[in-house]
């Protein structure tokens, strides 16, 4: 059974920093595209980051790029977001997606097969 397991969410104050972390479980992803996205109440689900199969290739939305930093440790099957600088407008519910055949990296959320089930990230000003 495939499983994405997201951690590291909770409660900051606004300036300060969390680290995310999403376990893969049930088949390897090593190789392939995966991101994270978020939710906020009312609001669609939004593309924050993605990282390439080999870990060589980032991309950011234009909202967190300079703040947020995505890598990922294939030995270990783990992807990580590392969230500095954290603004009240960052709350959401963050979760990990993977792809299941391209490399490179994707930013569309149709096209990711596999998602973690989300952690709540708030952030107070």
């Amino acid at each position: 059974q495939v499983q994405l397991v997201e951690s590291g969410g909770g409660l900051v104050q606004a300036g300060g920093s969390l680290r995310l972390s999403c376990a893969t479980s049930g088949r390897t992803f090593r190789g392939y595209a995966m991101a994270w996205f978020r939710q906020a109440p009312g609001k669609e689900r939004e593309f924050v980051a993605a990282i390439s199969g080999g870990g060589i290739r980032t991309a950011y939305a234009d909202s967190v790029k300079g703040r947020f930093t995505i890598s990922r440790d294939n030995a270990k099957n783990m992807v990580y977001l590392q969230m500095n600088s954290l603004k009240p407008e960052d709350t959401a519910v963050y979760f990990c997606a993977a792809h299941s055949t391209i490399p490179d990296i994707v930013l569309d959320a149709r096209e990711y097969a596999y998602w973690g089930q989300g952690t709540q990230v708030t952030v107070s000003s």
